[in-house]
C-alpha cells in the first residue's frame, strides 16, 4: 500500500535524475537568496553551476547546527517573510532555538510526505489517529496531523500529557492508530496495566513512534503492552519534521523519501563517507524546500544504509534505526560510551524494563557513572536478595561489554519518564553543572 506509488517505487535511474534536477534548482535558489551560503560559495571559489552530477555533492560545504543558531532567527530563509505562512522551531535544549519557515508549497509537501509515512505504517482513511505529540513550535504534532487529514483519516489532536485523559480517549473514541514517542507509548501501556485496562479489548492496531532512539526490545514491549504493530519514523525540524523517513510494515529499516532529501553517511570526525553498511553521521540535503532549504546539514544522528531491496516494493534507500547521537557520546574514565551500547546490554537481561538513565557525577576529582534501571514489576523491591543479585549482574555485563564500570540502581516503574517532555532523558551529566 503506497501513497505516492509513482515516486516511492520509481527506478533508481529515474530517481537520480529527479534528485539532480532538484539539487541544481536548490543550489540556484540558495546561492541567490541566502547570504550565508553565497559567502560560503565565494570563499570556496565554487560555482554552483558546475554541479552536474550527484557525486559533486561532496564538493559543497556542510551546514552545522551552530551555523543555524548564528543566523537566528531568519538569516537562513530563502524567501521573503511575506511568503512564509508557518514558523516552527527546534527545542533549543542545546543552545538557541533554530527557527524554520514554510511556504504554502512547503506545507503541502510536508502533508504528502507525512501521509507517505502513515500509509507505510498501515494507516488508511478508515483509521482514527490519536496524535499524542506536542502541538506548538515543535513540528511533530502538526506534521502528522496534516498527513492524516490528507489521507482522510479521523484525527484526534490529543497532544502530549494528561495520561489519564489519553487513555480515556483511546477507549471512548475507538482510536486505531497512536502517534507519539516510544517512551510515551511504553508509559501509556504501563499506566493502562496499573489501571486494569484490558488492552485486548481496545481498537488500537497501529503505532507510529519517533522523536527519540529506541530498541527492538522496546518495540517488543510496546507491541505486547498495547497490542499494536509498532513502526519507527524519523524527522527533524531543521529539515522538515515528520515525513523524512519511516518504516513500512516489513519493519526492516526506514524508507528515506529520496525524491525530497539527499542523504549521506559520513565519519563524524573526518567527514569522509564511511564504507557501505557502516555506521556514521547522517547528513541531509533538502531538494524541494522553498523557505528553509538545507545544504548538507550535519544532523548529529548515527545510522547506516541498509543493503538490498525491501519486499514492500519501495525503491528508496532504507536507513537503519537511529543508534544514538554524536553528541550523546560521553567519556568515562577514558572510555567512549554511547547510550545505545548500554541499552543493548540491558535488553538481554530479564526482570528489568528497557527504560534507563545514565547519571554522570564527579566526586573528589574522580568521575563516576550510575545506571538507573526501572524494575520489571512493582513487586520486585520485596525481594532484596534478588535485587542485589540483579544489580551485580547488570554491573558485570556492562563492564564486560563497555570496558568501564558503572554503579547500578533499580528504581520504580515509570519513575524515569518525563511526562512533560514525553520522553526519558538518557544521559544526565552533572560533571558540567
Amino acid at each position: 500500500m503506497y501513497f505516492d506509488a509513482e515516486y516511492e517505487c520509481m527506478s533508481r535511474q529515474a530517481l537520480e535524475q529527479v534528485q539532480l534536477e532538484r539539487l541544481q534548482s536548490t543550489l540556484y535558489r540558495i546561492s541567490r537568496n541566502v547570504p550565508f551560503y553565497r559567502k560560503k560559495f565565494e570563499a570556496m571559489g565554487l560555482d554552483t553551476g558546475d554541479v552536474r552530477d550527484l557525486a559533486d555533492l561532496r564538493r559543497l560545504p556542510f551546514t552545522t547546527k551552530d551555523d543555524l543558531r548564528l543566523n537566528y532567527p531568519y538569516g537562513m530563509f530563502a524567501v521573503p517573510m511575506r511568503e512564509v505562512v508557518r514558523l516552527h522551531a527546534s527545542s533549543g535544549t542545546t543552545g538557541k532555538a533554530v527557527v524554520v519557515g514554510y511556504t504554502k508549497n512547503d506545507v503541502r509537501r510536508w502533508a504528502r510526505l507525512a501521509a507517505r509515512v502513515l500509509t507505510a505504517g498501515g494507516v488508511t482513511k478508515d483509521d482514527v489517529v490519536q496524535i499524542a505529540f506536542g502541538y506548538g513550535l515543535f513540528t511533530g504534532g502538526f506534521g502528522f496531523h496534516y498527513g492524516a487529514e490528507l489521507l482522510g483519516a479521523s484525527v484526534v489532536p490529543s497532544s502530549h500529557g494528561n495520561t489519564q485523559r489519553q487513555i480515556q480517549i483511546i477507549q471512548d473514541y475507538k482510536t486505531t492508530a497512536l502517534v507519539c514517542t516510544p517512551g510515551y507509548a511504553q508509559y501509556l501501556a504501563k499506566r493502562m496495566g496499573d489501571a486494569g485496562v484490558n488492552v485486548n479489548a481496545l481498537t488500537l492496531r497501529h503505532g507510529l513512534f519517533g522523536g527519540e532512539t529506541w530498541s527492538e526490545a522496546m518495540r517488543t514491549a510496546i507491541q505486547d503492552g498495547l497490542k499494536v504493530t509498532a513502526t519507527d519514523n524519523y524527522g527533524l525540524s531543521e529539515i522538515m519534521g515528520p515525513g523524512v523517513a519511516g518504516e513500512c510494515l516489513e519493519r526492516n529499516g526506514l524508507h528515506l523519501n529520496e525524491d525530497h532529501f539527499l542523504a549521506e553517511i559520513v565519519d563524524p570526525q573526518t567527514l569522509e563517507p564511511v564504507a557501505e553498511g557502516e555506521v556514521g553521521e547522517l547528513v541531509l540535503t533538502t531538494l524541494t524546500k522553498e523557505a528553509f532549504p538545507m545544504l548538507r546539514l550535519r544532523t548529529g544522528d548515527l545510522t547506516r544504509f541498509l543493503p538490498g531491496d525491501c519486499p514492500c516494493g519501495r525503491t528508496h534507500r532504507r536507513l537503519d534505526r537511529i543508534q544514538g547521537r554524536t553528541d550523546d557520546m560521553f567519556t568515562l574514565k577514558g572510555v567512549n560510551v554511547y547510550p545505545r551500547q548500554v541499552e543493548n546490554v540491558l535488553a538481554t537481561i530479564e526482570g528489568i524494563d528497557p527504560c534507563f538513565q545514565i547519571v554522570l557525577e564527579r566526586e573528589d576529582g574522580l568521575d563516576r557513572g550510575t545506571v538507573l534501571v526501572e524494575a520489571g514489576t512493582d513487586e520486585f523491591f520485596d525481594e532484596i536478595k534478588k535485587h542485589q543479585m540483579l544489580c551485580a549482574e547488570i554491573h558485570r555485563r556492562l563492564e564486560s561489554v563497555l570496558g568501564v564500570g558503572f554503579a547500578v540502581r533499580i528504581v520504580e516503574r515509570a519513575s524515569l519518564f518525563d511526562g512533560q517532555a514525553c520522553k526519558t532523558r538518557r544521559v544526565v551529566d552533572k560533571r558540567t553543572i
